[in-house]
């Protein structure tokens, strides 16, 4: 049995480089002795002094000293702990420039993974505002005494330890402002090293915090939590197991709700289940799909990772009909009521493993001259073999990861004789290095 090849030290002192592009996770490349360097917090075009932080046999990685020349794209950061902390790592880059490096992002995985281009480029969809815009998030927190108590916020960069910090710029003011006061409450807990994570999940005007919890709180704790709630208009659950066991602490359910006021809309949802964190970008990005898709009152429309009906009740507004279908059979309970709830009866929703055998599912013996794709990080490629034998001519795909849609785009268009007509990226993620994207295709 041979030996395990001993790892060279990392070098301990800074080395200059020049920055050549932006990695889709935002780190800075460079080649150092024609070797590829990622360096996290550098920018195109800048001259800087970096450590060596990890060297892998294809490729080494470093984080940035000191920048000797800075780009025209570099701030100053808002957030005191960016770079330690790992909920942003785009603060040091303009918004502007950010969006236009997911664009070119999108445009390059096209390019190089599906061999494609869209005829157009779409204008990116931008918020209100690039802080305050998270209304769903997963903290960690750690009791940490070294640290003089409890920790509450997003992990440090690939770490576990959670960062510390005051308050977060791109969560809520709701909860974005209150990290203070709720590392001070916990610690005032018995079971404060027995909470783990906090999960945030908001609608338009009310606020839950899931605590996770691996032991039983006291009947003390459980009074210490009922007064946090009302004084910070937080809603208070409990988990004390797996997801089936969130509760309200008060026993009396919080209904969390975000609108469509485009569309005369207002879906209900439950605090663990998936919406779009950003409702400003969400609203914009259903305008746009809709637009794109070019809806007739005798269009028969399939959406397909359907969800809680985020597109499909909108989408219903205009088509003759639409066929919702998502795996998660709660969400698709929550769809159903929400058509309900909003007087919409040209729906109909199937719960189905889009990912699984699908020969004998009762929508696919349908017809659908239209179709809506939003699916997961990993992309529709088990479905898209169905959509031309579903009469479907035009396609609106929203994607979260820009090498799945362009590996879907390929399939598309070499193998199935779809157009890309257009395509374009959404802001939802502002100071991250997450590309939410859309495309439209045709049948040539």
């Amino acid at each position: 049995m041979g030996r395990r090849r001993r790892r060279k030290p990392l070098p301990t002192e800074p080395v200059e480089a020049e920055i050549e592009s932006l990695t889709q996770d935002g780190k800075g490349v460079t080649h150092i002795e024609g070797k590829a360097t990622f360096v996290y917090g550098s920018l195109p075009g800048e001259r800087v002094r970096f450590l060596y932080t990890r060297r892998q046999r294809k490729y080494d990685e470093g984080r940035v000293v000191e920048v000797m020349q800075p780009s025209s794209q570099r701030v100053e950061p808002r957030c005191s702990q960016f770079g330690i902390c790992g909920g942003c790592s785009l603060q040091h880059q303009k918004p502007e420039a950010q969006v236009a490096s997911k664009q070119q992002a999108m445009l390059d995985a096209l390019k190089h993974i599906g061999k494609v281009a869209p005829d157009e480029i779409l204008a990116p969809l931008l918020g209100e505002s690039v802080w305050g815009y998270r209304r769903k998030a997963r903290l960690g927190v750690r009791y940490v005494p070294k640290k003089g108590g409890t920790l509450v916020g997003f992990r440090e960069r690939g770490s576990s330890f959670v960062a510390d910090i005051d308050e977060c710029h791109i969560l809520h003011p709701r909860v974005g402002e209150l990290l203070p006061q709720l590392s001070a409450l916990i610690d005032q807990l018995s079971i404060r090293d027995q909470i783990p994570q906090i999960e945030m999940a908001m609608g338009d005007e009310e606020c839950i915090l899931i605590f996770r919890m691996l032991s039983a709180p006291s009947d003390d704790d459980l009074m210490k939590l009922a007064i946090f709630g009302p004084q910070h208009r937080i809603a208070v659950y409990l988990q004390e197991g797996g997801p089936e066991t969130i509760r309200p602490l008060d026993f009396e359910p919080t209904t969390l709700s975000y609108g469509l006021s485009d569309f005369d809309l207002q879906l209900d949802f439950l605090p663990n289940d998936f919406t779009q964190v950003n409702t400003d970008i969400n609203r914009q990005m259903i305008k746009r799909a809709i637009a794109l898709l070019g809806l007739q009152a005798e269009d028969r429309v399939l959406d397909l990772f359907c969800g809680l009906g985020n597109f499909t009740l909108p989408l219903a507004r205009s088509a003759g009909h639409v066929t919702g279908v998502e795996g998660d059979s709660g969400l698709v309970t929550r769809a159903r009521e929400n058509a309900l709830r909003n007087g919409i009866d040209n729906v109909t929703f199937f719960t189905a493993n889009l990912y699984g055998e699908l020969d004998n599912e009762p929508w696919l013996m349908q017809q659908f001259n239209k179709v809506l794709l939003d699916p997961p990080r990993s992309g529709a490629v088990e479905i898209l073999e169905h959509l031309p034998k579903l009469g479907a001519e035009r396609i609106v795909y929203v994607s979260c990861y820009p090498g799945t849609l362009a590996r879907d785009a390929g399939i598309l268009v070499h193998d199935l004789g779809y157009r890309l007509m257009s395509a374009g990226v959404m802001d939802m993620f502002p100071h991250t290095a997450h590309v939410e994207s859309i495309a439209l295709f045709e049948k040539g």
